[in-house]
């Protein structure tokens, strides 16, 4: 306890003051508080603020999935359906791009994947199809042009199959699923069944490195000799994969390795491009992107040589210019 009289004890704190005023902190103080009376008329002066206002960025599905989605720019449709096991963010490459060039692009995270709910259920193509009706229903899209790759690409066939094209005014598929993936006895070009089961066992082993591993590997061809990995990219898919759910990633193998989308694609009656690249290790174009063309009436099919699976980030300026060719056509 002090012994100092009051008086004195007042005096040091009055001193104290003093420094502090004389030293940086009081000089900024000093000046502080010199700018009050020209803030408070600035503030007369401004117009009054807009009220908030609340934006959404969801829609919920009819059997309780929110689904987030983002809608940038104005002008015709494009709606984006992403690969496995990524979200919307794997499209910013060509929403940014048409989004400039007059478009309205929309993309939303699949269930189970993104910042989209994680259902223990419902983790297949019928369920990934309605949801991606829910959001162009819910948006009261017209005339749109549906943009799926890999595993989006069956989304985008399963909706034709199972809501048509009265929405649709043209389709395109990128390094797309379709027809199916599986080897069968009438899909002898498909791969066979332990491809898919060791996706699955490295899923459980360890769900991390396996993200690590493709997106290194075979995704974007940076296994190939000479080929210059881009960790970022590498960083990217592995951050996307691990926001999507663990339940819904596992299941999501099944829905675009064993759906049989044969009988969406002859549905399709809008023009419709075809993107594959003839080195996609993860989908080979044979028995998927040359396989759809063949099926779709009148289907135009681009084939980039050399080009691995993840060619929206890998050759992204060709995809961007062969889009925006097809949307303004």
């Amino acid at each position: 306890m002090s012994t100092k009289p009051q008086d004195q004890a007042a005096d040091e704190v009055n001193t104290s003051r003093r420094s502090a005023l004389t030293g940086g902190a009081g000089l900024a103080a000093i000046a502080a508080a010199a700018m009050l009376p020209l803030a408070a008329s600035e503030a007369q002066a401004a117009p009054a603020a807009k009220p908030m206002r609340k934006t959404a960025s969801t829609i919920t599905t009819k059997d309780g999935v929110d689904i987030y989605y983002k809608d940038w720019g104005s002008g015709q449709p494009i709606v984006f359906s992403h690969g496995w096991p990524l979200n919307s963010d794997s499209w910013e490459s060509q929403m940014f791009h048409l989004a400039n060039n007059g478009f309205r692009v929309i993309a939303h995270d699949r269930r189970g994947h993104g910042r989209s709910s994680q259902p223990w259920d419902g983790n297949d193509m019928d369920h990934y199809a309605d949801d991606l009706a829910a959001v162009i229903e819910a948006l009261d899209l017209k005339n749109a042009i549906l943009v799926g790759f890999s595993t989006g690409g069956g989304e985008v066939a399963r909706y034709v199959g199972r809501h048509g094209t009265k929405r649709v005014a043209k389709l395109a598929l990128v390094s797309a699923v379709p027809p199916l993936m599986l080897k069968t006895a009438d899909n002898p070009g498909g791969l066979p069944i332990e491809v898919f089961d060791g996706i699955r066992a490295g899923s459980v082993k360890d769900r991390s490195q396996l993200y690590l591993d493709i997106a290194g590997g075979p995704f974007y061809g940076f296994n190939r000799p000479g080929a210059k990995a881009s960790q970022g990219l590498i960083n990217s898919w592995w951050m996307q994969g691990m926001m999507g759910g663990h339940k819904n990633t596992y299941d999501s193998i099944k829905a675009f390795s064993e759906t049989d989308f044969r009988a969406d694609l002859k549905k399709f009656d809008k023009p419709t491009l075809v993107i594959h690249g003839d080195d996609d290790q993860i989908v080979p174009i044979d028995a998927a992107g040359r396989a759809s063309a063949a099926l779709v009436k009148g289907a135009k099919l681009i084939v980039y040589p050399g080009a691995p699976h993840g060619l929206t980030d890998t050759h992204k300026d060709k995809v961007n210019a062969d889009l925006l060719a097809f949307a303004k056509a």
